[in-house]
């Protein structure tokens, strides 16, 4: 039996090296062999110059898989997956918030449930402000609620599953990738463990507010077409209010001789048809463009350098 980690990496010069070591404490007689993967996400720092030495140094098989340029978290995982070659992949961050220990317990669950194809593991406690807190909570109410996967609260990409998951996984060639809907709409027995993140070994997140924004649209308009249909239910609801509005104008012109409101009053309901018009193509605007980037069939990164073991028995 072989386990695959799969580790994104971007700027993560300080972590890499430590992670390495972190890895081989945790599989040392656990009786299978592993392989690390890591993809460097067009990291800015010496994250490539580190993860060569790693390569070069012999401690326990790796590969690395180098972007041209900064594709993202997605495409990263996309990359690992590709490239990894064991019977169970493990999904991992290389900050060590994650511990490799963990996933030797969720390979020893796989091991010993045969029916469950998946371990996926969720924080049980989180660091974080009531207002990021709230708004998490409140996306994952409104995605289960529009889309006809279900996603588990609070669930992160630190999962371990057969090479059946990886193949079903790799067959999907999104352009935009949501990995927590991916997921779920692959399917399979999933078993959900808690874990508490560690603090990170070194440096800082990744991830601001503005990711997250952007990250928890593109699962909503990735696997729902609710906000379509909301476009569509706004542009009737203003064709009904505009045309109730037309009717009292006319019966207080009529009947009591009102004079229709002036300047002000126009300016407003322009303002407010217009800003409901401007949402609506927004939305359509952003299922078009994905579908048009996806026709281009542009390919989902460049890798500029490749590391596999058979190549250092080459040289």
């Amino acid at each position: 039996m072989k386990l695959s980690l799969v580790v994104p990496c971007y700027n993560e010069a300080e972590n890499v090296a430590l992670f390495q070591e972190e890895t081989i404490k945790a599989f040392q007689g656990c009786g299978y062999s592993y392989e690390i993967v890591f993809v460097d996400d067009g990291s800015q720092d010496a994250t490539l110059h580190q993860l060569r030495k790693i390569y070069s140094n012999g401690k326990c098989p790796v590969k690395v898989v180098s972007f041209s340029r900064n594709f993202g978290k997605e495409s990263a995982l996309y990359a690992g997956l590709q490239h990894a070659s064991g019977d169970y992949v493990s999904l991992i961050d290389a900050d060590l918030q994650q511990r490799p220990e963990i996933v030797r317990d969720m390979v020893s669950f796989l091991d010993e449930n045969p029916d469950y194809d998946v371990v996926a593991a969720y924080q049980d406690r989180r660091h974080e402000g009531k207002v990021l807190s709230f708004l998490k909570k409140s996306f994952y109410k409104i995605i289960n609620r529009l889309s006809d996967v279900a996603l588990q609260p609070e669930a992160s990409d630190f999962r371990t599953f057969r090479k059946s998951v990886r193949d079903s996984i790799l067959e999907l060639g999104e352009f935009h990738r949501f990995s927590k809907g991916i997921f779920a709409w692959v399917g399979y027995q999933t078993k959900f463990i808690p874990y508490t993140a560690c603090p990170r070994a070194h440096g800082t997140t990744k991830w601001n507010f503005g990711k997250l924004m952007n990250y928890a649209i593109e699962g909503i308009i990735g696997f729902s077409t609710a906000p379509l249909r909301l476009a569509t239910w706004l542009g009737g609801a203003t064709g009904i209010i505009a045309a109730l509005y037309l009717v009292v104008v006319l019966l207080q012109k009529l009947i009591w001789g009102i004079d229709v409101p002036g300047y002000a009053t126009i300016v407003l309901l322009i303002l407010f048809f217009a800003s409901v018009q401007l949402f609506c193509i927004g939305i359509i605007g952003e299922y078009v463009g994905r579908s048009f980037e996806q026709s281009k069939n542009r390919p989902i990164y460049i890798a500029k350098e490749v590391l596999e073991p058979q190549d250092k028995s080459e040289e």
